[in-house]
């Protein structure tokens, strides 16, 4: 299954519907008018069902195939929201909301499963039902999650879930994959440390955070190239630091310490936690100071089903022949709210290649390549064809 004639000629039309969304980025889970131009589109599609207010902006499109006579439900996801990023890109079709941008590619992600649906609605060539989950709030707000604790894939009897991120760097149109962990865990850390504030030239009346946080620092990096197994994969970053002092000469009577965690497997996951709060502890005992830690679980790890992948990998050969697809592409520590949606069901998520060259995703110069929509397209309607062949 190449890609689909029918998706060229779309291209046009599913370019302008990205191109549209592009303009109006909107954040977490208030997208008002993505939501609106989205379910404008699917309802002139002709969507058998269609359901509005799923996570608050979120909405769910059923089509029914031809025949339905093993009962099955596959179901293909797409994030909508933007994020909080000053467009700097050269385009006709920049953002007009302030301070928003489409900096990593929802609106084509979007546009590429509003054209799966038209091409799926119009030719009905499976046997089952494709439900199509339309996202908000993939960017730390959860909104994979809040879909799922709301009970769409019970709601739908979904019996697996797809999806689909464009990866710059990657050739135009290739695919990469890989079974188990493919994007990672992210974890929140805050660590308050309190000493006692005094006079710069009288530490030896002060309890001195600032060493305190230094040592904590240094030591946090212990558990990383220590205690984890070198085969393992864990990334532990403060990338904040600061402090209650506004003077040259005053020993603050706090500091706060804010990081990430990222983790590839459950078990490290805990390890690298446990970790963390001993030793910040103890440091913080030794220098005297008392220490407040806050450690906030995130996204899990986004771990592909193995049967699931290698469907994956079959349909993405189909399209861009097997020297195009990587089907054990090395894991990324960014984390994906998909990572819900593949707890609750089996399924798989794979990157589609946006081109060499050009700025990488969550920076102000990104470009989503719209040549790359009829590939995305072509798998995503490939995915429920194939694993719901026609009867």
């Amino acid at each position: 299954m190449p890609i689909h004639n029918r998706f060229a000629d779309l291209h046009t039309e599913i370019t302008g519907w990205r191109r549209h969304l592009h303009t109006i980025p909107e954040l977490n889970f208030d997208l008002p008018k993505t939501s609106a131009y989205v379910e404008e589109r699917l309802r002139e599609i002709g969507v058998d069902l269609l359901e509005t207010g799923v996570a608050q902006t979120g909405m769910v499109a059923v089509i029914k195939g031809k025949t339905d006579t093993k009962g099955r439900v596959i179901g293909l996801r797409a994030d909508m929201d933007a994020l909080p990023i000053i467009e700097a890109a050269d385009v006709d079709y920049k953002s007009t909301h302030a301070g928003a941008m489409h900096a990593c590619g929802h609106d084509g992600h979007t546009a590429m499963l509003l054209g799966a649906a038209k091409y799926l609605v119009e030719t009905r060539n499976f046997d089952g039902t494709a439900v199509l989950f339309f996202q908000p709030a993939e960017e730390g707000g959860g909104g994979g999650k809040v879909m799922v604790d709301e009970g769409v894939m019970d709601r739908y009897n979904v019996n697996e879930v797809y999806g689909l991120h464009n990866m710059p760097g990657g050739a135009q149109g290739s695919f990469a994959i890989r079974k188990g962990g493919l994007m990672a865990a992210t974890d929140l850390v805050e660590i308050k440390i309190t000493g006692k504030g005094g006079h710069g030239a009288m530490p030896h009346q002060a309890i001195d955070p600032n060493i305190t946080a230094a040592h904590i620092l240094l030591a946090l990096q212990s558990v990383t190239s220590r205690n984890v197994d070198p085969l393992e994969s864990a990334v532990l970053s403060i990338c904040m630091m600061s402090n209650d002092s506004a003077a040259f000469n005053v020993i603050p009577q706090t500091v706060n310490l804010c990081g990430t965690v990222r983790t590839l497997s459950p078990e490290v996951r805990g390890l690298v936690e446990t970790r963390i709060k001993k030793l910040v502890t103890s440091t913080a005992d030794a220098f005297e100071c008392t220490v407040e830690i806050t450690y906030d679980r995130g996204y899990p790890v986004t771990v592909n089903h193995d049967a699931e992948t290698d469907f994956a990998v079959d349909v993405a050969n189909s399209i861009a022949g097997e020297g195009n697809v990587d089907p054990n592409v090395a894991p990324m520590m960014a984390g994906e709210d998909f990572s819900y949606m593949l707890e609750a069901r089996p399924g798989a998520y794979i990157f589609l290649g946006n081109g060499e060259g050009g700025a990488m995703v969550h920076h102000p110069e990104y470009i989503f390549n719209d040549d790359i929509i009829p590939v995305g397209c072509s798998w995503l309607a490939g995915m429920v064809e194939a694993r719901m062949p026609a009867a």
